[in-house]
Parts: C-alpha cells; structure tokens; sequence
C-alpha cells in the first residue's frame, strides 16, 4: 500500500485517535474556562516530566541560562511545563469563549492594529511560542485585519480537521499548511492585501545561523523574505500571561527590513533582529516559553555537559 494511501488499521487508528480528542475535549468543554485551564497545566506539570520531552526541557533550559541554580532551573521547568499544558490541552478547547469573552485579553497598542486594518496594507505579523501563542490570533481578528495564518497539519487527518474547526470557531478561517502549497497560498494572500502570521522561533533546518541565548540556532528566513518581497514591515507581538485564562497582548513597534541593496545580507541580519526580539521576550516571561521542542542544533546539545 503506498503512503499516499492508508490501510484500513491506519484508519481505524486515526478514528480512535479522533475519538479520543473528541472525547478530551467534551470534557474540557462542561468547565468553567479557568477550571479547564487549570486542569490543563495540572496534567502538564503532573505528567510531563514523567516524559521523554523532559530531557529537552532540562538541557534547553541549560543552554539558555547556564549559571542558573539547580533548585531555580526545576522550579521554571515546573511552570513552563503548567503554562504549556494550559494553554495547549486546557484552553485550546475553549479559545471560542476565551476570545468572546474581551475581558480576559486586553491589547497594548491596539491602534497599530487598527491602523494596519485601516490602511489596506498587509503586514508580515510574528511572534514565538509565547504564552497562550493563539491569542495573538484573537487579538489581530479583533482589529478586523484581513488576516491568514500557517499551520502545521497533525498527522491524522480526523484530529486536524477538529483542530481547524477549533480555530475557526473564534475566527481564524484562513489557514496555510507549512510547506510548498503553503509558501503559494501566503504569496496570495499578500497579493490581495491581506497580512499573514508567522511563528518564528523554532528551529529550521538550513535556516539562518542566529545567535540566540549566546548559541547558534537556525532561525527561519521567510517572514522577513516576505516583508521584503512585498515591501512591509515584520509586526512583533508578545502575550503574556495575568492570571489563569486571562492575558495581555503587546503590539510592538515594527521591524523595518534592512535595505542596504544586498538582499542576502539584509535578510540575514534582520532574521537576526528577530531573535533578539524574540531572545529578550523570552528573558522576560521564561516560564512562558515553549521549552519543549529542540531549537538548537545537535551539535550543540551533544556539547552540553549533562
């Protein structure tokens, strides 16, 4: 059977799967919104570190803030592992009434937003794994800006299809997979005005090498080509975390592309700006950042003193 086409079992495992899902979210659903998050980081600090995501924690965490004390580094990787669980199995399920309800996000700076709505011109919007990161979503639809995000499709198709539902009950209906069909979709989007969102902060492999935490990490280069392309700007946003389900969004000031007429090098620096950007955001709020993935190259970790 080729890959393009699942066997029966792959089926019926990607149904129980989406069962499953289904049936999580149900529950998530019947709480109240600040019960269902704290339900959610209790699951997160409670059975995280049982996993083996925790040795990415640990060693990133490592990396980032070396001389950090052992007692002061366990005690951070508790609460990112609570903020992540929150915001990824508590709120998710119920971002339509965490969006609804506008007392629980408030926006710094929302007349940048208002002005880029008002304007006709897109923008390239970026932020990082930051927070509750689908806030950021909330906040620019709350502007009314004409607005398409990129995706990373879960591998069963049934679980995809509900996270896509998800989003698109609190207004996020314009979606682009990550990849070629995606980079094409974006391009149209821009095309017709409307602006886009990018996460950039994890790693990509062939990126630009960027300093980030006094380590090299390659950093994904396509906000800013598209900033260049269309002539624009890069529109940071952080979200920070008040109290359970509640949150503030900071509309920074914008990232101008650098424009020395070496396109490759203007690339590369402001990819660079970008992490410093995103470095300082994390330093100030670092129980909020997603720890859990590998943003560093191998050989990195592999010279790590464990």
């Amino acid at each position: 059977m080729s890959a393009g086409h699942p066997t029966f079992m792959q089926k019926l495992a990607w149904r129980l799967e989406a069962l499953l899902y289904d049936s999580f979210v149900a529950v998530m659903r019947a709480l109240p919104v600040d019960t269902a998050s704290d339900l959610g980081g209790w699951i997160f600090r409670t059975f995280g570190p049982m996993t083996g995501v925790q040795k990415t924690v640990r060693r990133n965490l490592k990396l980032a803030f070396p001389g950090m004390p052992a007692d002061e580094r366990d005690l951070l990787i508790t609460k990112q592992w609570e903020n992540t669980g929150r915001a990824m199995a508590g709120e998710f399920p119920v971002m339509d009434r965490i969006v609804k309800d506008r007392s629980r996000f408030d926006i710094e700076g929302f007349e940048k937003l208002e002005a880029i709505a008002s304007s006709g011109k897109p923008v390239i919007f970026i932020s990082g794994h930051l927070s509750n990161w689908e806030i950021m979503n909330a906040a620019i639809l709350a502007a009314k800006v004409p607005y398409m995000i990129t995706y990373r499709a879960a591998n069963n198709p049934y679980v995809d299809a509900r996270i896509r539902a998800g989003r698109a009950a609190y207004g996020v209906t314009m979606f682009a997979p990550k990849g070629g069909d995606g980079a094409k979709e974006l391009l149209i989007a821009l095309q017709k005005g409307e602006s886009v969102g990018l996460m950039n902060d994890q790693k990509f492999n062939r990126g630009v090498p960027t300093p980030f935490f006094g380590h090299i990490a390659e950093t994904a280069p396509g906000p800013t080509k598209l900033a260049q392309r269309f002539g624009t700007v890069l529109q940071p946003l952080t979200i920070r975390r008040l109290h359970k389900a509640r949150f503030r969004v900071t509309v920074h000031d914008p990232i101008e592309v650098d424009d020395t007429g070496q396109k490759a090098r203007d690339i590369e620096s402001t990819v660079c700006k970008i992490s410093a950007f995103i470095e300082q955001a994390v330093r100030d709020n670092p129980e909020e950042w997603f720890w859990v993935h590998k943003r560093w190259p191998n050989d990195v970790y592999k010279a790590l003193q464990d």
